[in-house]
């Protein structure tokens, strides 16, 4: 044998005996986490086995190896997730045959074409049967009108809608199975079939309430930008709000019943608006709960507003407007101010300062998780609202936390109540659920599909929903597991192993809170990596937030979000938000993904070590 040929074969030995340590590693890890594997459900025991496979194959960097595999027109593996051993073994067996070396045959926990039956397996039975024409299923948001307009859910389900979504942190258990009930209605009406998620709000941390402002309401008709009249404001005039406001009116005002009742289409009413200006209304439409009556100019009414009736000899020519909702003040916050974090739900204010312009008392407003007193510490980030705003942790106390505004639009940003806290450094540990998911925990156990755990950090809180289901005998409701902070992100591969103890069970990404925790530079790496493992798990992934956003709400995409909406076609399921053009949006998306599934399956990719997600406890139990 010459020397060319005896360094090529000991090149071909060289990669054998890397792909056999792989093998190894993987095996070993298997054999460490035998207990998890053997608490997990039947149906997601070979994909435990995958998992751990492909999580210790990405602690190893094989961009070397991909690339010499690749030079000899082997398999790189970068499409290995599925079918981690089946991969190392195929390759292997092309190595040996042209090394002429032997072949060693090994046990496989997945096959390559078991890899595709387990996965679409798992997502039919979370998600149901697979639609006409495309495999990804897409998921929308039902807004509030869903609750009262039934004739829009059977016009959601033929534009494509696959699964319902209803939040938990909005509207009420009356208006969710009004909701659920006309999905139900909607589904039998057009044959087409439809899950329905229900939301937990889970431990979002959030700003606390406001100091009420004024009683007042701005009504305002529509102007161009010349502040031309376009069209006239439609008030609604009615004793009681218990009945829905008429699709075409823009608010409501309370007044005296018996006084209501005199009114004639065509009647005039005038008032003085809180800066003393003489204002008008003409009554446009009468109907048995109220009147409809058009306003040409801005104005400001309070509680209290007097409403005169005019040109009429009647004895009760005017009322006045009844009780009307405290406006919001927000906090408006610049670079460079402070702002006081209160354990106690002390309503929030703004700063006050003295006659010189100084501070004499920071703003302030509480939050909604204790936790976030005793497990934080200076120095810090935290941002507000979506990371719109942003600071660091000047002082931390078990009663208060002091925040240097570090970040804010020039003019300054303003924080309301019920806005978004993130701590992304903070290891804050929740354990169990809130008291308010187990209360909606009921609900969603007797109506729902699918319950959708948000905030989920760590593998207990995983265990404690099961412990809840097992309670409320609903062992069989499908879970999805949202991963929005950094912290779950960071434990995504315990989350996967312990949400397998229960089938079916999936990932959503939320990539509005993710990519606020894991900074805007990291997030397509992030996702990038939770589609790998989800995939190496065989459990279906929802691609959530803001696709096709402007299109719902505006009726016209940015080009960047076709191409994201493109992407997202590698998940198994895509999430679109409420919007009032949101039927548009199905139908565009729908368009997308069957075009998108004849050119695009997951593409091949480089294999580094993993560096976001937190292997580290993986080496032992």
């Amino acid at each position: 044998m010459n020397k060319a040929m005896q360094k090529t074969k000991e090149h071909y030995q060289n990669l054998i005996h890397q792909l056999d340590q792989l093998h190894q590693d993987a095996v070993t890890l298997e054999e460490k986490f035998a207990t998890t594997v053997k608490a997990v459900h039947p149906k997601f025991k070979k994909s435990a086995r995958n998992l751990l496979h492909y999580l210790a194959l990405r602690q190893h960097d094989i961009r070397d190896l991909q690339e010499q595999l690749a030079q000899l027109g082997l398999s790189s593996l970068g499409r290995a997730e599925g079918h981690v051993l089946a991969s190392l073994q195929a390759v292997r067996q092309h190595l040996c045959r042209i090394g002429e070396c032997q072949d060693t045959q090994r046990e496989l926990a997945v096959t390559f074409f078991e890899n595709k039956e387990l996965l679409d397996l798992h997502t039919e039975a979370l998600l149901g049967p697979k639609p006409d024409k495309r495999s990804t299923r897409i998921m929308v948001t039902l807004p509030p009108e869903a609750a009262e307009q039934y004739e829009l859910l059977p016009r959601l389900l033929k534009a494509g809608m696959n699964c319902a979504r209803i939040n938990c942190a909005h509207d009420s258990e009356k208006e969710w199975l009004q909701m659920v009930g006309n999905v139900r209605k909607a589904e039998k009406e057009t044959g087409i079939p439809c899950k329905i998620l229900m939301d937990l709000m889970g431990p979002k941390l959030r700003t606390g309430p406001l100091k009420e402002g004024p009683r007042l309401l701005v009504v305002r008709p529509v102007q161009d930008s010349l502040g031309q009249l376009i069209e006239a404001a439609k008030v609604w005039l009615a004793p009681q709000q218990d009945v829905p406001l008429p699709k075409d009116a823009d608010t409501w005002l309370p007044v005296d019943s018996n006084w209501l009742a005199q009114l004639q289409e065509g009647d005039k009413l005038s008032f003085k608006d809180t800066r003393g200006r003489r204002r008008g209304m003409t009554v446009m439409r009468k109907e048995k709960e109220g009147v409809l009556a058009h306003l040409l100019k801005t104005s400001y009414i309070n509680t209290g507003t007097e409403l005169v009736l005019k040109g009429k000899n009647i004895t009760k020519r005017s009322t006045t407007i009844g009780d009307l909702k405290a406006l919001e003040v927000p906090i408006v916050l610049k670079k460079g101010s402070f702002l006081v974090l209160d354990r106690e739900p002390i309503p929030g204010e703004p700063a006050t300062f003295d006659a010189d312009g100084h501070v004499v008392q920071p703003a302030h407003i509480s939050c909604t998780l204790p936790e976030a007193f005793t497990q934080t510490k200076p120095g810090q980030p935290i941002l507000f609202n979506d990371g719109k705003i942003e600071g660091v942790l000047e002082e931390v106390s078990p009663d208060r936390l002091l925040v240097k505004i570090t970040y804010a639009s020039d003019k300054g940003s303003r924080l309301r109540s019920d806005q978004g806290i993130n701590l992304p450094d903070s290891q804050i540990h929740m354990k169990g659920l809130t008291e308010k998911d187990c209360h909606d925990l009921k609900f969603v156990a007797r109506h729902a599909d699918i319950v959708n755990l948000s905030f989920v950090n760590h593998a207990d809180t995983v265990e404690a929903l099961h412990e809840e289901l097992r309670r409320l005998n609903a062992t069989d409701l499908g879970v999805m597991l949202k991963i929005e902070t950094k912290e779950g992100f960071r434990n995504l591969p315990h989350l996967l192993l312990t949400a397998m103890k229960t089938h079916p069970t999936s990932i959503m990404i939320a990539r509005g809170d993710l990519a606020v925790e894991c900074g805007w530079q990291r997030l397509a790496e992030a996702q990038e990596e939770i589609l790998w493992l989800c995939e190496a798990a065989h459990m279906p992934v929802v691609w959530a937030t803001q696709v096709l956003e402007t299109l719902a709400k505006k009726g016209r995409p940015s080009r960047a979000e076709i191409t994201d909406a493109a992407m997202s076609q590698r998940a198994d399921c895509v999430m679109l938000n409420k919007g009032p053009h949101i039927i548009l949006a199905i139908e565009l998306l729908h368009d997308i993904l069957v075009r998108m599934q004849e050119h695009q399956h997951k593409k091949t990719s480089m294999l580094r070590m993993l560096h976001i997600s937190d292997m580290g406890n993986l080496v032992q139990e």
